[in-house]
Formats: structure tokens, C-alpha cells, sequence
């Protein structure tokens, strides 16, 4: 053995005996007594100064997404970036990193609001030149879908005019005509679309993830290996069942139009995207709501169960017209003020109807969060949460029992349509769990590598996934025309994740009535499933992992099984 060996040996000897000799002291409740107080004032001057730029920013866009200008949008995208400027303070995230690092934080809920805080402040954790370049770029991008019209000769057509066109004409040509004019927007914002990718990957890499993708399930408390693998099990759950009604889709489709199945092409499944059920049942619902007074049923229904919407309401902008954003979405303007609007496009139909419903299931969440939470937890418990919520409630729109609680048809109609209403349920179950794989897959794939054949990966997974035959020849960016891959990024995966956890409430609620097997109950009047909502689902906000809120409201975690039950084990 060499002299240099042995004098290794006692000098680690040395260092071991002095670590043993120097085992730091475990930390004294004066201690983590002190690092708490210590976060809970770094939150309260946080929130007080973010809090007015966020309340800022929300008015700006709700103003610009009600009257579409530049001026507007550039008002946003000002606020936007002095939003940037506070969270990329890299003096506050140090602050905030060395109490987290600390692990002197015991509180359970302080270390939710901690995490909720340290990740949202790390996303921006970058040059405030790079974060303003993908605000300023995201609401250009806006703004171009807020003014696309489709044109066909001399018509301007909405998205609800060319929805209504695709769902009720029977003309191939008219259709294959307004599919491809509205496919128009993607060429006006695919090359945007793109470069925001890759500013938003050249971010994600800066703060150490592979691309935007990962960093944005993970920095929302989702595991990307495990959304993946939930989306495999998903697609085997799924495939076999969708495949047997895509076959009774192209029959019925088929002899709508008067021509073969191996004829049928995108533009004739009634959607731009074919993420809705088509029409291929002998029940209308569109009738049952052509009369009607959607705001109203919105609000009576909500008010049976004692969830009051009527003030947001009252703040809301709900009907059509020239330069307004086509879509709906809620907004918490301010989470303390609870000043929450919601924006539609309402017209007399069943989607309007179920987007009403899903809208103020949205709305409802953010005003019952509650009081005592500190602001930064003062929100969903994860954005599925609230999607799940909306989805539970947008459900009842083709409910036969719900139309007979708002009394828009009696028993007799209600028992004649209900076998009908409910695989209309169904196919749109599936039809919709096929899309979000489309969509889930795509932006994966987008993110991992911007510069591949984006065209033809598109068609390859509307191919494979939705059954569709792509068109002959086609090279256009028609993943673009699809607005959320733009402006609501890494988003659609929880659509589908809230129709899980949607099923699950479900059933946890009609196994408290005693009706598990029921798929018609519409909870009208039942004032303790407004409190199920209110107290276990909208009140603890992001008190707990969301995971673990689901399990304290339903007595177990997230899980496919009812979803399966409801929708695909059917007999």
C-alpha cells in the first residue's frame, strides 16, 4: 500500500470523525416559527404589489376580447409584460427559493402557497426582453383570431354561422367549401404560431426543462410521464368503442349526404374539428332550446341549488356581435373583489346551452373559493379541477330529466327520448376523448421539435386517432386554425382529465342518493350537491395538492374507472 493511500485513508478517517462530530442541530420551533412569519410576510408584500398589475391586466383583456383593436391589445400586452417585470424579479425568487431550501416551512398549507408561488414565480425566471417578445407576440396572434371571419363570395360568416352550416347543410360542396375558407386563419397566424414556440421553448430551456411542454404540466403539479402513460390507457380504454360508433356515424353520414362511407371527409362530421358529436340519433335537441331563454335556465338551475350566479351574471357579456372573441371563457377579474365575467356568444341551441351551463360551472368555483385562503392559493385547486366542474354541470344540457326540472318537457317526451339523449352523451364522450388525443399528442410533438412536418403530423394523428380520411393532396397548417394551440398552450390535456374527474363526482354523488346506475339525475333542487360543490370542492381552493382534495371530496384520487362505467362499458 502507498504512503499516498494511507495518508487518504486517515485524512477521509479525519473528515468522517468531524462530520459526525459537527451533525448540525435539528431545527428549533423558534426557528421554523420565525421562517414561516418570514414567508407569510414575503406573500403579503408580494400580493400587494401584484395583485392591482394582475387585476389590471384581466380588465385590459376582458376590454380587448369584448371590442377587438389594436389599441386594445396593445393595452393588454403592456400589462402583460408588468406582470412579467414583478414575477421575473430575481431578487423576490432568491428570497423565496433560500426560505423554501430551507425546509424550515412545517405548515401544510403554507407549503402548498409556498409551492404554488415558487413555481409560477420560476416560470418567469428569464430576461423580462424574452417574456415581453411572447406577450407581445401571443396577443398579435390573438388579435388575428378575435377579427377572422370566414368568407365564402360575398358572405362573412361567424364560427357560429359556419358551425350551424356544417352541422345542418346536406350539400357536399357548400360544406367542403365553408371547411375550407374557415381553414384560412391558419396560414394568417401559423408562422406566428411557430416563432412563439420556440420563444417559449428557448424560456423552458433557460430554466432547465427540455422544452415548454414539460416545464408547463410540470410547474402545475403534473407529472408528464404520468399524463402520458394516462393518455395510453386512455386511448386503449377508448379505441374499440369509438371505432363501433364511428361506424354508425359514416353509415348515417353517409346516407345523409347520399354518397359512400369511403367518401366521407372532415367536412362532412358536422364540426370544424369533429371534437362534437354529430347528429346521428332521431332526438333534436336543438329544438327543446330554440325558444328558450338560455341566461335564464343558466340562472334558475344554479339558483335550485342554492349557487347564486345572478351578480356575475349582471357583469357578463353573453350575446354576439362584430369584433368580439367567438369563444367563451370566465374570468376572475379580481380574486378578492370576486368581480368574475364570463364572455358568450349565446344563441338559441343545445352547445350554447352546455356552454352556458360549463361557463358558470367555472364562475361558481371562483366565487365560493374561500375567504380565508391566502390569495396565492385562493384559486383552483388545478386547472382540471375547474374543468371538471364546468363539464359536470355542461352535461345536464342533454339530460331529459334536467329539461323536464326546467320544465321544458314533460314526462312523457322525457321517458321517450331518454335511451336516445343519453348515447348522444355518449358518442360525444368519445368523439371528444379521441380530439383530446389529437390535441395532446400534437402540442407534445410540437414542442419537442417546431421545425418537423407540422402539416403532415397534424393529419397523422387526426388519422389514427379520429378516423377521419385526411384530404387529398393537402399541405396547409390546419392545426393552426385551432386557437388553444396558440393562446391556451399545454391546456387541452386537462379537458380530458376533467371529464374523468367529472364522472367521478358524478357517481360519488348518485351513490349518496342511491342511484349509482342512474345516468339521468340532474340534481335540480338539491341543495346538498350545491353544498358538496361549495364546501368540499370550491372552498379549500388550492389548500391541498389537487390529488388530495379530490380523495378528501370523493374518498379516492384521480381515477379512469368511472368514466369507464358511465361512458365506454356500456351495454
Amino acid at each position: 500500500m502507498k504512503i499516498s493511500s494511507i495518508f487518504a485513508i486517515m485524512i477521509a478517517m479525519v473528515i468522517l470523525v468531524s462530520c459526525v462530530e459537527k451533525k448540525p442541530e435539528e431545527p428549533t420551533q423558534e426557528d421554523i416559527n420565525k421562517m414561516e412569519q418570514q414567508l407569510r410576510t414575503f406573500i403579503d408584500n408580494f400580493v400587494k404589489e401584484f395583485q392591482p398589475l394582475e387585476e389590471k391586466a384581466n380588465l385590459a383583456y376582458w376590454t380587448a376580447s369584448n371590442k377587438s383593436t389594436p389599441e386594445n391589445w396593445e393595452a393588454y400586452s403592456k400589462c402583460d409584460m408588468a406582470m412579467n417585470a414583478k414575477l421575473a424579479d430575481p431578487t423576490a425568487f432568491a428570497e423565496l427559493k433560500k426560505i423554501k431550501e430551507s425546509n424550515l416551512v412545517n405548515d401544510s398549507v403554507l407549503i402548498q402557497a409556498m409551492t404554488n408561488l415558487y413555481n409560477g414565480l420560476l416560470s418567469k425566471q428569464a430576461d423580462t426582453t424574452l417574456l415581453n417578445k411572447i406577450s407581445a407576440l401571443t396577443s398579435q396572434i390573438e388579435q388575428k383570431y378575435s377579427d377572422f371571419r370566414t368568407v365564402v363570395g360575398k358572405k362573412t360568416y361567424s364560427d357560429n354561422d359556419v358551425e350551424e352550416i356544417l352541422q345542418k347543410s346536406a350539400d357536399s360542396k357548400e360544406l367542403e367549401q365553408v371547411w375550407t375558407e374557415q381553414k384560412k386563419i391558419g396560414p394568417t397566424v401559423a408562422y406566428d404560431i411557430i416563432a412563439l414556440v420556440k420563444l417559449r421553448n428557448k424560456l423552458a430551456k433557460k430554466l432547465g426543462f427540455n422544452n415548454f411542454h414539460e416545464m408547463s404540466l410540470t410547474l402545475s403539479g403534473e407529472n408528464p410521464k404520468e399524463i402520458s402513460d394516462l393518455f395510453d390507457e386512455l386511448d386503449a380504454l377508448t379505441k374499440d368503442a369509438f371505432a363501433s360508433l364511428k361506424s354508425d356515424i359514416d353509415a348515417k353520414l353517409s346516407e345523409k349526404l347520399n354518397i359512400k362511407p369511403e367518401e366521407l371527409m372532415p367536412w362532412h362530421f358536422q364540426n370544424r374539428f369533429f371534437q362534437e358529436a354529430p347528429q346521428i340519433y332521431d332526438v333534436d335537441l336543438d329544438k327543446y332550446y330554440a325558444k328558450q331563454d338560455l341566461v335564464k335556465l343558466t340562472t334558475d338551475y344554479y339558483n335550485s341549488i342554492n349557487l347564486e350566479i345572478s351578480d356575475m351574471v349582471a357583469k357578463s357579456d353573453l350575446f354576439e356581435r362584430a369584433n368580439k372573441n367567438q369563444h367563451a371563457y370566465c374570468i376572475d377579474i379580481n380574486r378578492d373583489k370576486k368581480d368574475i365575467r364570463v364572455l358568450c356568444n349565446v344563441k338559441p341551441n343545445s352547445k350554447w346551452m352546455e356552454t352556458m351551463l360549463h361557463e358558470y360551472g367555472h364562475a361558481l368555483y371562483e366565487k365560493y373559493l374561500g375567504d380565508d385562503l391566502i390569495w396565492v392559493i385562493k384559486q383552483p385547486a388545478h386547472i382540471f379541477t375547474t374543468e371538471a366542474v364546468a363539464m359536470f354541470f355542461g352535461r345536464q344540457s342533454s339530460n331529459p330529466q334536467w329539461m323536464v326540472d326546467m320544465k321544458l318537457i314533460d314526462e312523457k317526451e322525457r321517458d321517450a327520448i331518454a335511451p336516445t339523449t343519453f348515447k348522444i352523451l355518449r358518442l360525444q364522450q368519445l368523439v371528444f376523448s379521441r380530439w383530446a388525443q389529437v390535441m395532446y399528442r400534437f402540442e407534445k410533438a410540437l414542442y419537442d421539435n417546431p421545425d418537423q412536418n407540422l402539416n403532415k403530423l397534424w393529419w397523422d394523428l387526426v388519422e389514427k386517432y379520429q378516423m377521419l380520411k385526411r384530404p387529398e393532396d393537402r399541405n396547409m397548417p390546419d392545426w393552426a386554425t385551432k386557437i388553444h394551440i396558440a393562446t391556451s398552450p399545454c391546456y387541452y390535456h386537462n379537458y380530458l382529465l376533467g371529464e374523468l374527474f367529472a364522472s367521478q363526482m358524478y357517481i360519488y354523488l348518485a351513490q349518496k342518493e342511491g342511484n349509482a346506475n342512474n345516468n339521468y339525475i340532474s340534481f335540480y333542487g338539491n341543495a346538498s350537491a350545491g353544498d358538496f360543490f361549495r364546501n368540499s370542492i370550491f372552498a379549500p381552493g388550492a389548500k391541498y395538492y389537487w390529488n388530495d382534495m379530490i380523495e378528501r371530496a370523493t374518498g379516492e384520487k384521480l381515477t379512469a374507472k368511472y368514466f369507464a362505467k358511465q361512458f365506454v362499458n356500456v351495454k
